[in-house]
């Protein structure tokens, strides 16, 4: 099983977190909601599998290419 580091395509703020370390995740399931530009932009999980650790917290800004989650695959 591979852990897998979830980036975001976009520099913005987490506006909201919707899973928890320990979760079971689909693959293209939303983990965070980012806001950019007053868009809501999902980073979602690029495979099956179980939430590590989510590494960015509310309100917080991070920049395009960080590393906001990790996965462990399923696969």
């Amino acid at each position: 099983m591979a852990i897998i580091d979830v980036k975001t395509e976009i520099t913005g703020n987490v506006w909201k977190i919707v899973v928890e370390a320990g979760d079971n995740i689909e693959e293209d399931q939303p983990i965070m909601i980012l806001e950019s530009m007053k868009m809501e932009i999902p980073v979602s999980s690029p495979e099956s599998g179980v939430v590590l650790e989510i590494l960015v917290e509310p309100d917080q800004t991070i920049l395009e290419g960080s590393v906001v989650a990790r996965v462990e695959s399923l696969a």
